[in-house]
């Protein structure tokens, strides 16, 4: 469906065109001034001054030919030379009706869809997931929503990080309060139990351990790098236990990621990619584009346009161990060769303090011709902070794990439910929870996206999961009223009917819903999902404002009702559908 703004930017260029000017000029943008026009194009400045011509003269000549064409009702001319457009009553309301029957609700599919892979540089195995884990969550999460909405072929892997020196201090550590164990038996062939020695809990309590006592013993650190050593050589015993170790650590984070409406096509690891490693290494040898360095194999990366140090890529260490710079590496080439389809563009969704490995990796993948470097986007973003602006703590000075972070935004969406007495009495303890869960997610996931990805913020739970305000509780009671005033209406037996707008109300109204597609697209584009929020956030309170404006269900004239309830229907699937893109389940009642 074409929107408005597509449709006047078109009629203007054509404009600017017939005066044998660049079409470019034609730009088309909503109004600053809602008062004095819906829409506006400024484009006779720039083009009067290429032209040696006077804007407002030129305006004044593009004025007349714009009038009555398509969806214009006016043109006015304005100040030095802006064009302001309103728009016809008829517009708005097919406008608004292609809303309420377009699978799309309003918006487009990208003309320049691609296959994608978006990576969210997960979580550590064994390592339960902190409140930092939340954002590289939900801002994949909606990127992978949101593209595959508007055309693009996504694949998405969570890619463990189950290949480094914590493998090692949990072989360790095990070995020693366990010894006995068959895993440890050199000379045992197999088979292994299929049952693991170790809950997540034992995770929890074994890394930590190994790590303080390695930090306190360069011993007993060396001893966990030589398991690192021998487990990425092969020993089978250590590899069955990095089995034991992901799969155990991977059903814990599903719980978490199952909360927050996070799922991935591939739960894969650096462990996956090991078999791909030498053919790296030989292809980097071959080129030339690898030299020994002090035992260690490296990349150089600089370019003479560098304006910063960019230090060399480590293929291989000193030890002959691999790290993240080619398991990185052997990943993108995993993804070239197997993944069907072959994929056109990697993003990766990860802290933006880790962006020069990217800008390393990403260099040495564009000079080995493994896949071009300006297809691989590093999409970073901030930290989540305490109220001090610093990272977010527990009050006992440690990271909070995103699992207590989950039980907390819970616990808080039920008091909040409670203290508003919210739900209807009749409501079981089963949709109560039901309720309260979907609550908890939309405070979580929309306090986070709808931030600008690169800034920080500071987390205020109390603040987030208000049913007042810019939130996503408050969005979710947006929807739940128009739910509930379509019922009410069904129940009175009225129904939709045709469309009509004739108040500023709903002019404004369906001019909100017409910018759906513009802010899909540019969040897309910029792989900002704070843009796509603003869009709901604003929808809400354009319908807010219509619905103080107007009685709706309670309206006498039968037309005006049936107009009203049919733009009810096209606002709620409008809110409804940019809400599941964030990742945000409304429930039916509140």
């Amino acid at each position: 469906m074409t929107d408005l703004t597509s449709a006047l930017t078109k009629a203007c260029a054509d404009a600017f065109e017939a005066l044998g000017l660049e079409r470019r000029w034609g730009a088309v943008r909503r109004s600053d001034r809602p008062d004095l026009a819906d829409f506006q194009c400024n484009g006779c400045m720039g083009a009067a001054k290429s032209a040696g011509r006077n804007p407002r003269e030129l305006a004044a000549e593009i004025a007349p030919k714009l009038a009555g064409a398509g969806p214009i009702q006016s043109v006015d001319v304005a100040g030095p030379g802006f064009l302001n457009i309103r728009v016809t009553d008829d517009a708005l309301a097919g406008r608004a009706e292609d809303v309420r029957t377009d699978e799309l609700r309003g918006a487009a599919k990208a003309d320049d869809a691609e296959a994608v892979v978006i990576d969210f540089g997960g979580p550590n195995v064994a390592k339960p997931m902190h409140v930092g884990h939340i954002r590289s969550a939900v801002i994949g999460d909606t990127l992978q929503r949101l593209m595959r909405f508007l055309g693009d072929e996504v694949t998405s892997d969570a890619h463990l990080g189950d290949w480094g020196l914590q493998m090692g201090h949990l072989v360790t550590e095990l070995e020693d309060e366990q010894p006995d164990l068959v895993y440890f038996d050199a000379a045992f062939e197999g088979p292994y139990p299929v049952e693991a020695p170790v809950t997540i809990e034992d995770l929890g309590r074994l890394y930590p351990q190994a790590s303080a006592k390695a930090k306190a013993d360069p011993e007993r650190n060396e001893r966990s790098q030589k398991a690192v050593a021998e487990l990425q050589a092969g020993r089978p015993g250590y590899r069955a236990l990095l089995s034991h170790f992901i799969n155990v650590s991977v059903a814990a984070l599903k719980i978490d990621y199952a909360f927050l409406n996070v799922s991935f096509d591939l739960w894969k690891g650096e462990s996956d990619v090991d078999a791909l490693i030498p053919d790296v290494i030989a292809d980097f040898k071959t080129q030339g584009l690898a030299e020994e360095d002090g035992g260690a194999l490296i990349v150089r990366l600089e370019r003479e346009s560098d304006k910063k140090d960019i230090p060399p890529l480590m293929l291989l260490n000193s030890r002959g161990g691999t790290g993240y710079h080619t398991t990185d590496l052997a990943t993108i080439l995993d993804r070239v060769r197997n993944l069907d389809p072959k994929p056109s563009r990697m993003i990766y969704v990860v802290d933006q303090r880790q962006a020069l490995h990217f800008e390393q990796v990403y260099r040495a993948a564009g000079m080995a011709g493994m896949f071009p470097e300006d297809k691989l986007e590093h999409i970073g973003f901030g930290t989540v902070n305490g109220p001090d602006g610093k990272p977010f703590k527990t009050r006992e000075g440690g990271v909070l794990r995103l699992s207590d972070l989950n039980a907390m935004a819970l616990a808080e969406a039920e008091k909040k439910i409670a203290d508003a007495a919210k739900l209807p009495e009749d409501m079981g303890d089963a949709e109560r929870a039901d309720v309260a869960r979907k609550v908890a997610v939309a405070a979580l996931r929309f306090s986070d996206l709808q931030n600008m990805r690169t800034t920080n913020y500071v987390f205020d739970l109390d603040r987030f999961t208000s049913f007042e305000g810019k939130t996503g509780p408050y969005l979710l009671y947006a929807a739940v009223r128009i739910k509930s005033l379509l019922r009410r209406a069904t129940d009175e037996g009225h129904s939709a009917g045709d469309l009509a707008i004739e108040s500023d109300a709903e002019r404004a109204l369906v001019l909100a819903m017409d910018g759906f597609g513009a802010a899909c697209l540019s969040a897309r584009e910029k792989r900002t999902p704070h843009i796509l929020c603003e869009h709901v956030y604003g929808l809400a309170q354009a319908f807010s404002a219509f619905y103080g404006a107007h009685p709706i269900a309670a309206e006498k004239d039968e037309a005006k009702r049936a107009s009203r309830l049919a733009l009810c229907e096209a606002v709620l699937g409008q809110l409804e559908c940019g809400l599941g893109l964030l990742g945000i389940e409304t429930p039916e009642r509140m």
